[in-house]
């Protein structure tokens, strides 16, 4: 097997895992190792240069970078590097000191901001500070777009909500709030030099089956009433309510009802539980709040008696996939089921819509009513309009909304420097050797099970009387720190360089998962059964070393590596290094 770098003589541990998991790229064990020391203003700024909304997101993240996370590899759960961001966020000293102020020198650059949400708001912290007039236009009364509208408040408090966007204000951005904008042109003809639309999927599909036009009083679009409810305009809900979908609006729309007056509510959806689209997580808080959930029916009718709704009859499916693992949704055969209902929300997706984008602005749509935008500038047909989040590319998160923010900005900042936009900047890459025989590197490296820690919830009794009560109520210091210790050490890598090696075989004998071998070369196949502890993954890369004196090389299972260092600090000739790697997202500059 050919060494893992041909170009490099060294062994070199290419970083993979949390470091590049996360869309916005934050340098996950670093802002870990600082939570864990207890400096939460550092770990909390760390977080702001990329992920930018650390309270935010500390509670209402998707989390896709967790699946990363290498301890799932030692044990069921990863490190709870979602909720560590909030607990920066939570225990943080005054940070406006380390903010951008404001006023900043001006370029003489104006651009439109279209849409108060995630995706606008990092495009202005990025470009506000390089001099550029930022005017940002939202229908709403204060930014935050969906996160503000559709995001309950016992899942994010408004006062957590308005600090972080109000850090991102504050920089002298120009709002317009209360505005809606029915023309993009009209936008255009204005004079910006660059306009951004981060808009969003405002609208909640609908569900059209017999009954609907006749039940329409007690039916009512997820999002739209999600709004409803955050803007203070409903009030209560119907004791029996149905929720259609199982996405986490759905949960957000059952959980809320929960608070509402909902007595009995139930969500039903057609796919199989296991395959929802909701968040585990946010399934089982559903669960928790006596929420029911039914998969596995498909919506027939809004039954209606006398004008008045009176529930929904459901075909009762169950999954079938054909030889290329496509599912089908095939009838049981069973009796239709009758579920009664006061109101109904309907929570099945949701899509795009521009019919403020005329023709006369250039800008071009395809499939699906979507813009034509390139995936890597963000830039439209009209070279002076950039889409970001939901409207680019369809419904996705917030952090996902927050790299394209980050990627918008670094283009219309080349754009209007009439610089090509595929000479875009690296990001900040560091690899660092680190003193060995005291852990300056190293928080703790102990080699110990250490489960999940369970983040603490207020009580179920408080909190369904209270809308705005937040449900989960964080992590204390003590908890977080242990959680902290969880992590096992990405960032710093083990580098090992063959011409200082003696072959002493001392990093083999100490090394605490016998990750490390020392063998005859071979096909990977054959190498994999021969190391000290057989490797089975078959997608992690062994890393192997060019050939040695004794015509063996030195075979690392980074599967099973814990970065603990103690190779390292055996090997007595230094072949063994523990370096550490810094990765900081491109932002426009």
């Amino acid at each position: 097997m050919k060494p893992t770098d041909d170009k490099n003589p060294e062994y070199f541990h290419k970083v993979v895992d949390c470091q590049y998991a996360c869309p916005a790229h934050t340098p996950v064990p670093e802002y870990i190792r600082l939570i864990a020391e207890g400096k939460y203003t550092e770990a909390y700024m760390i977080n702001w240069e990329s992920n930018v909304f650390p309270g935010i997101l500390g509670r209402t993240c998707d989390r896709p970078c967790e699946p990363a996370c290498r301890r799932g590899r030692v044990e069921e759960e990863p490190v709870a590097i979602c909720r560590l961001k909030r607990v920066a966020a939570d225990n943080k000293d005054d940070v406006r000191q380390f903010m951008p102020k404001a006023p900043f020198e001006k370029n003489g650059k104006r651009i439109a901001l279209i849409g108060g949400g995630p995706a606008s708001l990092t495009v202005a912290r990025d470009l506000a500070p390089l001099g550029y007039e930022i005017h940002l236009y939202d229908e709403q009364d204060a930014g935050g777009g969906m996160m503000r509208s559709q995001i309950p408040s016992f899942r994010l408090p408004i006062d957590v909500l308005n600090e972080e966007v109000d850090y991102i204000l504050d920089m002298g951005i120009h709002t317009q709030f209360k505005t809606y904008v029915s023309s993009l042109q009209e936008i255009i003809d204005m004079g910006y030099d660059a306009v951004f639309v981060g808009t969003g999927a405002p609208r909640g599909r609908d569900l059209v089956i017999p009954g609907r036009k006749e039940a329409d009083k007690n039916i009512h679009i997820g999002v739209d009433w999600l709004a409803s409810v955050a803007f203070e305009h409903t009030h209560q809900i119907g004791k029996k309510v149905i929720v259609l979908g199982g996405g986490n609006t759905a949960m957000d729309c059952c959980r809320t009802s929960r608070r509402l007056g909902g007595e009995e509510v139930k969500v039903v959806v057609r796919s199989p539980y296991a395959e929802m689209k909701a968040s585990p997580w946010e399934k089982e808080d559903a669960l928790h709040e006596d929420i029911l959930i039914l998969d596995n029916h498909v919506p027939k009718i809004f039954v209606v008696e006398d004008g008045k709704l009176k529930g929904m009859t459901f075909e009762k499916v169950h999954a079938v996939f054909n030889e290329k693992g496509k599912r089908s949704l095939v009838p049981t055969g069973e009796s239709e089921v009758f579920i009664e209902a006061d109101d109904v929300l309907v929570a099945i997706g949701l899509e795009n819509t521009f019919p403020w984008v005329e023709k006369s602005t250039g800008v071009e749509f395809g499939e699906w009513g979507m813009p034509i935008v390139d995936a890597v500038t963000f830039q439209s047909t009209n070279k002076s309009v950039f889409f970001g989040g939901d409207s680019a590319f369809g419904p996705k998160n917030v952090i996902t909304a927050v790299a394209h923010g980050h990627q918008a900005a670094i283009s219309i900042n080349l754009y209007l420097k009439e610089k090509p936009l595929t000479d875009r900047p690296s990001p900040f890459v560091n690899l660092v050797s680190q003193k060995m025989g005291i852990h300056e590197w190293s928080y703790d490296s102990e080699v110990e099970n250490d489960l999940r820690y369970a983040v603490p919830h207020a009580a179920k009794t408080a909190t369904l009387t209270d809308r705005k009560m937040e449900v989960e109520l964080g992590f204390d210091i003590q908890t977080a720190i242990k959680e902290a210790h969880r992590c096992l050490n990405c960032d710093m890598q083990t580098v090992f360089v063959k011409d200082r090696c003696i072959e002493c075989d001392a990093c083999m004998d100490i090394c605490p998962t016998s990750c490390i071998t020392f063998t005859a070369n071979g096909e990977e196949e054959d190498l994999r059964t021969r190391l000290k502890a057989p490797s089975f993954n078959l997608t992690q890369d062994l890393y192997v070393s060019d050939t040695l004196p004794t015509s063996r090389v030195m075979v690392k299972d980074e599967d099973v590596c814990l970065h603990c260092g103690l190779c390292a600090e055996r090997c007595p000739t230094s072949a063994w290094d523990m370096q550490q790697f810094l990765y900081k997202v491109t932002k426009a500059c």
